[in-house]
């Protein structure tokens, strides 16, 4: 994985410089998901890795799944990335991307996982209080896990604070052991 990131790092800084100097952050997001979308899917990674294929055959087989949806700058990326054999890096650009854009924005995305839907309430205070703690906007998406417990788990980026029930029990175990 580190290795991926690597290789996928100074593809995904080239997009967001050409995103930044465009103004176009929220087109590339979503030309960059809809080519990991493609990259991701079996069929396609067949047609693709077939050995019959020049690099450019590659990206016009890619660039035509993807129709009109794609502008020339990411239909560019795409012949790059063919020419290098790092087609299989796209989510990963894409995903060091979205990572460059969310610091630019100065937002960061957090899951929520709880043993028990949040109330709208509970979700709207959750929000107010990681916005202080992490000092910047909340994009918050919650998730169901019964095996929680209860508590909750909370990721946002590096940071996991996990105050589920589960992960105090496991502590108190350990804290017994030793």
């Amino acid at each position: 994985m580190a290795e991926l990131t690597t290789l996928a790092r100074p593809y995904a800084k080239a997009v967001f410089a050409e995103a930044s100097e465009k103004g176009a952050f929220d087109a590339w997001s979503a030309d960059l998901a809809l080519l990991s979308a493609c990259v991701a899917d079996e069929t396609l990674v067949g047609v693709l890795q077939h050995p019959s294929l020049t690099a450019t055959q590659q990206a016009q087989t890619l660039t035509g799944v993807c129709g009109d949806k794609l502008n020339e700058a990411a239909k560019n990326l795409v012949t790059v990335l063919a020419e290098n054999k790092r087609l299989a890096l796209l989510p990963e650009i894409s995903e060091l991307y979205e990572e460059m854009k969310a610091k630019l924005q100065n937002t960061v995305d957090v899951v929520v996982k709880t043993a028990y839907p949040l109330s709208d309430e509970q979700s709207e205070k959750l929000s107010q209080a990681l916005k202080a703690r992490l000092q910047c906007d909340v994009r918050m998406s919650s998730e169901v896990d019964e095996s929680i417990i209860g508590g909750a788990i909370i990721r946002a980026g590096d940071l996991v604070i996990d105050g589920s029930l589960t992960g105090k029990l496991s502590k108190l175990a350990e804290a017994m052991k030793s």
